[in-house]
Order: structure tokens, then C-alpha cells, then sequence
């Protein structure tokens, strides 16, 4: 029988929800690159109720224990006290999220003799120390496509709240305030915008398909170019270097995976390069960005704007200062992580933890790393 290992966020502060604003959610089957959405024997919770949190326990206790396994939850993660500390050294399976990492550092996986399988309930493993986990010859897996769409809309929602300068306006409205020359000083349209991302897989190429009927002018940069018959369904102009589309967008929207090619990719070199007053979205990982430079970057005018959900490391420190630079609308790690992506990363995670226990193959779009090598999905979109 096996220990499994699950960190999750914490739940509400006034306590885990009694009731719910809707009563029901819109059941998808089937995601906009054809792939399907996950597809366990059974699931043992309520679509669209919190699953993501510790009370939660992503609908897996019942299956897990009925099974005869361990099934041990907490959200205390760091320091050599957590929870996850102490119960690491005989685990073997870690079920993590990216909006609550449980870092897999190079030294816990030392620690982790009996660890087989680290599964991410989400998209992105890059808490994960991929390099350890290959040597370590434990497999990695994520729920990959499960909330692409979410982190899709809202990074569509940051930069209309950007460019419209919706946050401050809506203060002005709390305040009891009628000011509309402060709510519009620094509002524009997005119309005729120039708006590029760097990456254009599922999350990227949705934000641009979302975008392209503001009437704005489209542009992407990553490794491998998309088929021609995308580019001209959406006027999509292509870019071989990131330094070569900075310099020319308003917008920049990054969904590129976190791995050394793209580790401080918007540098102060960088940004210093991109038109004084752009934007920059990020709802993909903190690091892409230097947190010093984009604080500078907004001090100094560079940039008009920056929002995100993502920080390093999560949760973020109160100290952090993209929690008070200006011109900024952070939010917490959330974007993927909506009611409605909680029954696809939920049912994921259940189906790769089926799979791994009845010795079935992981489908290939969930898998990181297998056999001492980064495979499936992580083979296209990690570096080690």
C-alpha cells in the first residue's frame, strides 16, 4: 500500500464553504485542441464545490483509502517543521498544485527514498527539481490542458483591467468618489493595440483567439511556429526573437513554461527595449520576469502597467514589493484554479492516480518525466 502525500491551499478564512453562488457549472468534455477532458472511473465530489483547498482534499480520500493507501493533507509546506517535511522522507506519491507549490528541491528528493510519483493537480511542474526527479527515477505528472482556458480568461481580464485602468476607477467608486478625470488619466482603448505572447501553446494561442476580436494587432514569439493556417485565421505575425517583438508591442502576455531558456527572459536589458508605457501580463511564472526590474520598470514610466497572478516564491511574502509597486494588479496564484477548473484538475489527477495503481500507461499529454527522461509533454516543453 502506498503513503500519498497531498498539498493544498488553506481553506477560506471564514471556513469552508457551506453553500455556493451557482448551483451548477457547464460540464466540458472536450478542450479547444481537440484533446478530452480527463476521464476517471468515477469521481467522489460535487462539480463546481472547492476542491483545490485542504477540506477539499480534491475529491480523493474516499477512492484513496478505500484502496487500503495512506492519505495524508495539509497545506504547511516550508521549513524543516511543515508537515510535508516530516512526512516526505516516506512518501510515495506527492500530489502538489502550482497555485500552492510544494517545492521538490534537489535536497527533499535526497530525502524522499520511497518517492515514485510526483503529480502536479494543474499545469506546470517547474517546483518540481526535474533534474532530481530524472535521476531519482521518479515520474512526474501533471494534468495537463485541465485549466488552460482559465488562465486563458484571466489573463484576458488583467490586461483589459490594465489598459482601462479599471482597479483604480473602482476605487474611486469604494471611496464613495465620482472623480472620472483620475479614473481616465490613464485609460485607453484596446482597439488597434499591438499585443504579442511569448509562447503560444493552449494558454497563449486562447489568449490570442480571445483577443482578436478587440481588433487589435497580433503577434507571437516561441520556438516552433505555428501552421500557417493559424497565422492567417488570426493575422498573426510571427517572431523569432523576443527582443524583436518587445520592441514593437503595446502588450505582452507570457505563458511560456519556466525552465532555463526562459528563466529572466524580461530582464532590465529587455525591458528597457520594449515601447515606454507597455504592459506586461504574466500567468505563467514569476521568475520569467526580474521582480527588482519590473518594480524599477513601473517606477520610472517604462511601464504603464503590470499584472499577474503568479510570484516567487508562492505564497509571497507580505514583504514582497509587487504587493505595493504601482500600477499594478496582482493578484494571488488563482488564475487556474477557478471552481470550474477544480473538476478538471481533480478528475486528472484521479485518472493519473488510477492509471499509476492498476500499472496502466499515464496518457502521454500528462506526462513530465518517465523512464529517466523527460517525455510526453515535458519533452516539448522543459529543458533540463
Amino acid at each position: 500500500m502506498a503513503k500519498v502525500l497531498c498539498v493544498l491551499y488553506d481553506d477560506p478564512v471564514h471556513g469552508y464553504p457551506t453553500s455556493y453562488a451557482r448551483n451548477d457549472i457547464p460540464s466540458i468534455t472536450r478542450y479547444e485542441d481537440g484533446q478530452t477532458a480527463p476521464t476517471p472511473k468515477a469521481i467522489d465530489f460535487t462539480p463546481g464545490h472547492l476542491l483545490g483547498s485542504v477540506t477539499g482534499e480534491l475529491g480523493l480520500r474516499k477512492f484513496l483509502e478505500g484502496l487500503g493507501h495512506t492519505f495524508i493533507v495539509t497545506s504547511d509546506k516550508d521549513g524543516t517543521n511543515s508537515v510535508f517535511e516530516r512526512e516526505l522522507p516516506d512518501a510515495d506519491i506527492v500530489i502538489s498544485q502550482p497555485f500552492w507549490p510544494a517545492y521538490l528541491t534537489a535536497e527533499r528528493f535526497a530525502k524522499a527514498k520511497k518517492l515514485k510519483l510526483a503529480l502536479t493537480a494543474g499545469i506546470g511542474s517547474d517546483h518540481v527539481d526535474l533534474e532530481s526527479a530524472i535521476k531519482h527515477g521518479v515520474t512526474v505528472a501533471e494534468v495537463t490542458g485541465s485549466n488552460s482556458i482559465s488562465v486563458a480568461e484571466h489573463a484576458v481580464m488583467m490586461i483589459l483591467a490594465l489598459v482601462r485602468n479599471y482597479l483604480p476607477a473602482h476605487e474611486w467608486v469604494k471611496k464613495g468618489g465620482w472623480n472620472i478625470a483620475d479614473c481616465v488619466e490613464r485609460s485607453y482603448d484596446l482597439e488597434g493595440m499591438h499585443v504579442g505572447t511569448v509562447a503560444a501553446g493552449r494558454i497563449g494561442l486562447a489568449v490570442l483567439r480571445r483577443l482578436k476580436p478587440f481588433q487589435t494587432h497580433l503577434h507571437y514569439f516561441q520556438r516552433h511556429r505555428l501552421p500557417e493556417s493559424v497565422e492567417k485565421e488570426l493575422n498573426l505575425t510571427f517572431h523569432s526573437n523576443v527582443e524583436e517583438m518587445a520592441e514593437v508591442c503595446d502588450i505582452i502576455t507570457i505563458s511560456a513554461p519556466l525552465h532555463p531558456g526562459t528563466q529572466n527572459m524580461f530582464n532590465e536589458s529587455l525591458l528597457a527595449k520594449m515601447k515606454r508605457g507597455a504592459y506586461i501580463v504574466d500567468t505563467a511564472r514569476a521568475e520569467i520576469c526580474s521582480r527588482d526590474g519590473i518594480v524599477h520598470a513601473l517606477e520610472s514610466g517604462q511601464l504603464a502597467g503590470y499584472a499577474g497572478d503568479v510570484w516567487f516564491p508562492q505564497p509571497a511574502p507580505k514583504d514582497h514589493p509587487w504587493r505595493t509597486m504601482p500600477y499594478q494588479g496582482m493578484t494571488p496564484h488563482m488564475s487556474g484554479t477557478s471552481l470550474s477548473a477544480q473538476v478538471r484538475y481533480a478528475s486528472g489527477t484521479r485518472e493519473i492516480l488510477e492509471c499509476w495503481f492498476e500499472r496502466r500507461p499515464i496518457r502521454e499529454g500528462y506526462v513530465i518525466v518517465d523512464g529517466g527522461k523527460l517525455a510526453g509533454t515535458g519533452a516539448k516543453a522543459y529543458t533540463v
